[in-house]
């Protein structure tokens, strides 16, 4: 909500799950690039959140989405957060992001953990982003059982779908939608010079997908940190180069394949000295490859953006799997549902029974010091049968969705006179 352009947040005395961010449906490469978070950021975003009182927070940032998950009075908190740490603005968020809450933040983590919601249908490189921004929100204090308990089901249901659908079969990702773009448009691909900047994850299975699948002997890496690359190259026997030598390399290769990490771009049109065609693919988020390469006659620049739209007859099999996916995500983030709806009167039972257990120690203890004859140890068991009973009949009372479950627990309360301290 704004007002002569300043956001007016109405604070909630309870604090509610939200999830925010932003990513490809809505926002292009460059607007995510704004958002983009790097790891440093990420824990600086957790340590201000730690100050700022906020019970739980996750934080994940890829190529194709950023996204907050946990507890606020308001997602301002979030919202505001994100963009300290980025070099986004809250106008530029609004344009293109979502902000959702309760059941609905739930829904889309379960989408999103199961690859569901992936640029390239059924990717799970995500699901390992996700446990490891969990993992880190845990190791700084900021994942509270709600949360923890939602990442562990999520993870879960991740799990049964790779397993019992084939949602994930065939490679497809953003670095073979590369390898399939190259085939589809280089001629006689296997003799081409092929170049490769950068050998972070998306770069190291760039590589991977190019020697399976294009047979070429001709590729060459360049890393900024040599060592890395060379690693990389002694365990396929390819190229290393000096970052040095970039542009002599450009001016000799037929495909560029940019896979760098930089929050600025690596490659601009002052390393083209070119005297012929060069096919560019830019990986990266944010962008790497600046846009006026394509000045030069010479170049043809492809975003990852664009690789995305690949299209073939694994993703088409994949698309046939959703119904089963879907159905196993229900069944699993009901039980997590029921799961959260449990807990908020789980302290209610807890206290009724401490109440009926105290009011069974006062009888047991008149009965023993009125009768001579008294079975302490039959009554006991006795007692506790009936209490369990009792408390069995008024759990699943309050679980029945046909009856308002606070206005019970306040009657439960009131009855039995539970006070605060024993809830």
């Amino acid at each position: 909500m704004k007002q002569n352009g300043t956001r007016i947040a109405t604070l909630s005395p309870e604090s509610h799950f939200y999830a925010i961010g932003l990513n490809y449906q809505k926002a292009d490469a460059e607007i995510r690039g704004h958002f983009s978070i790097s790891e440093t950021a990420q824990k600086n975003i957790l340590e201000q959140a730690k100050h700022q009182n906020i019970e739980s927070l996750s934080v994940i940032s890829t190529c194709n989405r950023t996204e907050l998950y946990g507890f606020a009075t308001h997602a301002d908190q979030f919202i505001n957060l994100l963009c300290e740490h980025t070099q986004g603005t809250v106008e530029e968020f609004e344009k293109v992001a979502y902000v959702l809450k309760g059941e609905q933040a739930i829904s889309h983590l379960f989408k999103v953990g199961t690859g569901l919601d992936s640029q390239i249908l059924g990717d799970f490189e995500i699901i390992s982003q996700l446990r490891q921004g969990f993992k880190r929100s845990k190791k700084m204090g900021l994942l509270n059982n709600f949360m923890e308990r939602l990442g562990n089901e999520v993870i879960r249901a991740s799990k049964r779908i790779k397993n019992e659908t084939e949602i994930s079969s065939g490679a497809t990702s953003v670095s073979f939608a590369a390898v399939q773009y190259i085939m589809a448009r280089v001629p006689y691909v296997s003799e081409k010079n092929l170049l490769l900047f950068g050998t972070g994850k998306i770069g190291r299975n760039t590589c991977e997908n190019l020697i399976k699948h294009t047979q070429n002997g001709h590729i060459t890496l360049i890393n900024r940190t040599k060592d890395k690359a060379e690693k990389i190259a002694g365990k396929f026997n390819l190229i290393v180069k000096d970052y040095a030598d970039i542009q002599s390399e450009i001016a000799q290769t037929d495909v560029l394949i940019v896979a760098t990490g930089a929050q600025q771009p690596t490659i601009s049109k002052e390393l083209l000295f070119l005297k012929k065609s060069l096919l560019i693919l830019d990986l990266s988020i944010p962008k790497n490859v600046a846009s006026d390469v394509t000045e030069n006659e010479f170049v043809t620049l492809v975003h990852l953006d664009e690789l995305s739209k690949v299209t073939d007859k694994t993703l088409a099999h994949r698309a046939s799997q959703i119904p089963i996916a879907k159905a196993i995500i229900q069944e699993i983030e009901a039980e997590f549902n029921q799961w959260v709806q449990n807990r908020k009167f789980a302290p209610t039972i807890q206290a009724l029974k401490s109440k009926l257990s105290e009011i069974k120690m006062g009888e047991i203890d008149f009965q023993r010091r009125k009768r001579s004859d008294f079975n302490e140890e039959q009554a006991e068991i006795i007692s506790n049968r009936i209490i369990q009973k009792i408390t069995t009949h008024v759990a699943n009372h309050l679980k029945d969705d046909t009856f308002e479950t606070a206005d019970s627990v306040a009657l439960i309360q009131k009855v039995f006179q539970l006070s605060n301290s024993e809830l």
